[in-house]
């Protein structure tokens, strides 16, 4: 088919007719499929099925033969920081542990800034007149909903395939002290996939800012997500290059093994250079007794060395592989060559992001929501979920069964033309 928005009214009427009777069709199913959050399935979640029997009441002892049931060790016990050198490829003196869920210790990290500052900050971010903070868009809308609530007016920065626009950050961050921060998804960033390239990561490390205390939330979610093994690349360590660069405090990186193990009982961690980790170490100690240590000694032996670890990777990418393949051949058989769609097909992580003709994003999600599949509200891949071109859809593609990701991507494709057909005919 050519370009729908070159197709005359006669046509696009026929079309519309033609697409609402597969709509409808689709509608009687009474389907109830969910593509709206990043989870792993349950396949996934089988693979880490013997974790919890690593550790007894007679096998928990560290091997610096700390008692894991115990009160102590609150930034984390070392083997279980090795496990996170691995996945990040920062040195394990650098790391702190955490619970579950990075997105906590993100949160926690903010929080400290707001009431003590930054360690080269002149007074509490609280104490700011103005805070300012860059978000890449698309982005991941938990970060937005962090600094939204701390008061950060949010500036979108658009995404390119090599990362977020280097020469517009830089412009707002070398003129602009009050912004304090941005966030960052640098490998496999969600939603679109990309890989932040090389150049992007050390004019980032590298670049002049108005604030002294700027620091970049480094949430390197997907370090080890690959869906094509034999494709995969790595960004820099962004400490090291920081460091190089004359900015050693500008980093701090997230990562956990939410969704290499458990997602619901897995660990993450913090890293940043060395004074800013000594920091973290002191203000724990006032905040914990110690963290759930037997949980860290259950990952550390589950994945004792890299070889481990890489043939985890590879079942993951083994299961949801399939799932992102269904998505970009059904999506290119609905949309392919009628001028009104494009995404991108990532090499890994654990989202596809789907634009669509401008003004129809959320009358895309209705309508597939009214057919029984549920996606991501739009806008929510932007500050205060307001996309300005109405545009974006973040597809989740991880959970749901590879038949009904056949289904649900069927039915986007469905409503993506049909909402355009329309929007053209109103034009007209």
């Amino acid at each position: 088919m050519k370009p729908l928005a070159q197709e005359d009214r006669p046509t696009l009427v026929q079309l519309r007719s033609q697409l609402m009777s597969r709509y409808e069709e689709y509608c009687a199913l009474n389907l109830s499929l969910d593509m709206t959050r990043g989870k792993p399935c349950a396949k996934q979640l089988e693979i880490a099925k013997n974790l919890h029997g690593l550790v007894d009441g007679e096998n928990c002892f560290s091997e610096n033969k700390t008692d894991c049931r115990n009160y102590g060790v609150p930034t984390g016990i070392d083997e279980c920081k090795r496990l996170f050198s691995m996945i990040t490829g920062i040195d394990a003196s650098l790391i702190v542990l955490g619970n579950n869920a990075s997105l906590s210790i993100m949160y926690d990290t903010l929080m400290r800034a707001m009431v003590f500052g930054e360690i080269d900050s002149d007074r509490p971010w609280a104490n700011e007149t103005v805070r300012k903070w860059l978000c890449p868009v698309p982005g991941y809308d938990r970060h937005f909903a962090i600094t939204e609530a701390l008061g950060f007016e949010m500036i979108p920065v658009a995404m390119t395939p090599n990362g977020p626009d280097m020469d517009r950050i830089e412009a707002l961050v070398s003129s602009d002290p009050s912004i304090k921060g941005m966030w960052c998804v640098p490998q496999y960033s969600n939603p679109d996939g990309f890989i932040y390239a090389d150049e992007v990561c050390i004019r980032m490390a590298s670049m002049k800012t108005a604030a002294k205390d700027f620091r970049v939330f480094w949430d390197n979610a997907y370090a080890i997500h690959d869906l094509y093994p034999e494709r995969k690349r790595r960004i820099p360590n962004i400490l090291e290059l920081s460091l190089k660069a004359g900015n050693p405090n500008r980093f701090y990186v997230y990562a956990s093994t939410s969704k290499i193990t458990l997602a619901g009982s897995g660990i993450a961690c913090i890293a940043a250079n060395t004074d800013n980790i000594n920091r973290i170490k002191k203000q724990l100690s006032l905040r914990t007794i110690g963290p759930e240590k037997l949980n860290q000694l259950r990952h550390a032996r589950y994945i004792p060395d890299m070889e481990t670890l890489v043939g985890i990777m590879e079942k993951h990418a083994e299961i949801i592989r399939p799932k992102f393949e269904a998505v970009d051949t059904i999506l290119r058989e609905e949309l392919d060559g009628l001028d009104i769609a494009s995404w991108y097909k990532p090499d890994g992580g654990y989202f596809i992001s789907l634009f669509l003709m401008k003004g129809t994003a959320g009358k895309v999600v209705e309508a597939a929501q009214k057919a029984g599949v549920l996606l991501t509200p739009a806008g929510a891949t932007y500050p205060y979920g307001k996309d300005p071109d109405d545009s974006n859809i973040r597809i989740a593609p991880t959970l749901p069964s590879l038949p009904d990701i056949e289904v649900a991507t069927r039915v986007l494709g469905i409503c993506a033309k049909l909402v355009a057909v329309e929007q053209l005919l109103n034009e007209h």
